[in-house]
C-alpha cells in the first residue's frame, strides 16, 4: 500500500506539472516593435512609392491594420511613457520631452515618475520575462533604469538616440556605450542590425516561457546614417537626406522580417502577438520623412504628429487582412497585453486604455473610444467622433472634420461655433484638471513647435 501511495503521489505530481506547463504555454508571447520618427506615408502599405516595406506590409496582410491609430504624444519620451504605462502620460505630469533639468525642477523627477507601473512590471507578476532591446528615453538616473521598472534584460541605452555605427566605452550622448546585463555587449556594426540580432537572440533564449519583447528601434531617428549597400538601393533619389532616410527605413523593414522569420522557425508564430507602430509622426524638417496624406509633423498635434502606422498580428486569434477604421491609441496596448496575460483590471490597476482584442474578433460591436485628449507644451487637442479641435496660444481654435478633410486643410471653427465651443469647453475642463508637469524641456522648443503649425507639408507621396 505504501508503494501504491507513493506511485499515486508521483502520478499526481507529474499530472500537476504537465498541467502547469500547459497553462504556461497557453499564455501568448508579446512583441512590441516600435519605430522612431517614422513617417506615416513612408511604408508601401500606406502608399509610399519610394520605399518598399514588404515585411511590415506582411504584418498587416496577415493581421490587422489600424487606419486610425494614434499615439498619446507627438514626441518620443511622453509617447513612450503612455505606451508602456497604458495611461495618458499627461495624467502623471510626463507631458514634455526629456531634456536637461530646467531651473526650478528637481533631477529626481526627470524621468518616468516612480509612481507609475510599466507593462513589463505588470507582466512579471503574470510569469513573463521581459526584455528591452534598444532605446529607453524615460530617465537616465539609476532609479529610472528599465531594470528597475520591470524589465529583466536590457541591450541598449537610456538616452533618446544613438549613433548607428559607433559606441565608445567613455562616449557621451549618441556615442554612449551599449548597456547589457546578460553578456558583454559586442561592438556595434550597424545598430539597426544589431538590435535585430538581439531580438532574435532574446526570442530563442526564452522560447520555452512566456515573454514580452520591447523591440525599441531608433530607426529612422537622427543621426541620418545608412549602410553603403542600402544607400545604393536609393541612389536615384537626388536629395541626400531623403535618400539616407529611405535606406534607414528599408533596413528597419529587413529586421522586422528577420524577427518574424525567427518566430516561424522557432514554432512561435501561432501564439505570439506582434504590435508594430511608430512613437510619433515623422519630423519632416529633420529626417526628410513624409506623413502624407496628413498635415503636420513630429512635435505638433496635427495628424502628422500623432497619427501613426499601427499594426497588430496574432496568427492564432486575429483575422488576417483586416482593416480596422475606428480610432485606437497606443495606451490601449498595455491593457490588451495585461488582460491577455491573465490580468484583471481592478480599482488598484490604473490602465486607461481598452483591450482591443474583443473589438477585432467581433465580440464587441461598439467603438473602442468616443474621444481622445492630447496636451503637449504649447498646444492641446481633442478628437470627438470625426471632429478634431486643436487649441493654440496665438490664434483662434482650429476645427477640422476628419471625415471630409483628413489633411486638415479647412478650419471650420467659425462655421460650426456650437461644436467649437462644446469641444473647447471639454478640452479646457480636462486640461485644468491635470497635474503640473514634473519636468520641462527647454523653453526654446515652444517657439519652434508653434512655428511648425505654419509650415507647409507634403500631402501627396513623392514619385519614385
Amino acid at each position: 500500500m505504501k508503494h501504491i501511495s507513493i506511485l499515486l503521489a508521483i502520478i499526481s505530481f507529474l499530472s500537476f506539472s504537465e498541467n502547469t506547463i500547459a497553462q504556461v504555454k497557453e499564455k501568448p508571447n508579446f512583441i512590441v516593435i516600435l519605430a522612431d520618427d517614422l513617417g506615416f506615408g513612408d511604408l508601401s502599405l500606406n502608399g509610399s512609392k519610394q520605399i518598399h516595406t514588404p515585411n511590415i506590409d506582411r504584418l498587416a496582410e496577415n493581421g490587422v491594420n489600424f487606419t486610425n491609430g494614434y499615439v498619446s504624444a507627438p514626441v518620443c519620451s511622453p509617447s513612450r511613457a503612455g505606451l508602456l504605462t497604458g495611461r495618458n502620460q499627461v495624467h502623471f505630469g510626463h507631458d514634455n520631452n526629456l531634456a536637461e533639468v530646467q531651473p526650478g525642477f528637481d533631477e529626481k523627477y526627470n524621468g518616468l515618475p516612480l509612481t507609475e507601473t510599466t507593462i513589463a512590471a505588470r507582466l512579471k507578476k503574470q510569469g513573463y520575462v521581459s526584455g528591452l532591446i534598444g532605446k529607453w528615453h524615460l530617465g537616465a538616473e539609476p532609479y529610472f533604469h528599465p531594470l528597475k521598472r520591470g524589465f529583466d534584460e536590457i541591450w541598449g541605452y537610456t538616452g533618446g538616440g544613438h549613433d548607428y555605427f559607433v559606441a565608445e566605452a567613455d562616449g557621451k550622448g549618441y556615442k554612449c556605450p551599449i548597456e547589457c546585463n546578460y553578456k558583454t555587449p559586442q561592438p556595434i556594426t550597424y545598430i539597426t542590425d544589431d538590435k535585430g540580432d538581439e531580438c532574435i537572440d532574446f526570442i530563442k533564449r526564452h522560447k520555452n516561457e512566456p515573454f514580452f519583447l520591447f523591440a525599441s528601434f531608433n530607426a529612422p531617428h537622427a543621426p541620418m546614417q545608412a549602410t553603403k549597400e542600402d544607400l545604393e538601393l536609393f541612389k536615384h533619389i537626388k536629395d541626400k537626406k531623403r535618400r539616407t532616410y529611405c535606406a534607414m527605413v528599408h533596413r528597419l523593414d529587413v529586421n522586422v522580417g528577420r524577427i518574424m522569420k525567427t518566430l516561424e522557425s522557432e514554432g512561435l508564430e501561432e501564439n505570439t502577438l506582434i504590435v508594430f507602430l511608430s512613437d510619433n509622426g515623422g519630423p519632416c524638417d529633420q529626417n526628410a520623412s513624409v506623413n502624407a496624406p496628413f498635415n503636420g509633423q513630429k512635435g505638433i498635434l496635427l495628424e502628422g504628429g500623432i497619427h501613426v502606422p499601427f499594426i497588430m498580428k496574432w496568427k492564432e486569434k486575429l483575422p488576417a487582412g483586416k482593416t480596422f477604421n475606428d480610432p485606437v491609441i497606443s495606451i490601449d496596448i498595455a491593457r490588451t497585453l495585461f488582460e491577455l496575460a491573465g490580468g484583471e483590471v481592478t480599482s488598484d490597476i490604473k490602465l486607461e486604455g481598452v483591450n482591443l482584442i474583443p473589438f477585432l474578433t467581433g465580440e464587441m460591436d461598439t467603438k473602442p473610444h468616443d474621444s481622445f485628449n492630447w496636451r503637449f507644451t504649447i498646444s492641446a487637442a481633442i478628437r470627438e467622433g470625426n471632429w478634431k479641435l486643436v487649441r493654440l496660444p496665438d490664434r483662434l481654435p482650429l476645427l477640422f472634420d476628419l471625415s471630409t478633410d483628413i489633411s486638415e486643410q479647412n478650419n471650420v471653427a467659425l462655421d460650426h461655433l456650437d461644436q467649437t465651443k462644446s469641444m473647447l469647453k471639454k478640452l479646457g475642463d480636462w486640461d485644468v484638471a491635470q497635474p503640473h508637469p514634473v519636468f520641462l524641456e527647454g523653453a526654446v522648443w515652444k517657439a519652434r513647435q508653434l512655428k511648425l503649425y505654419d509650415e507647409e507639408y507634403r500631402l501627396v507621396q513623392p514619385k519614385n
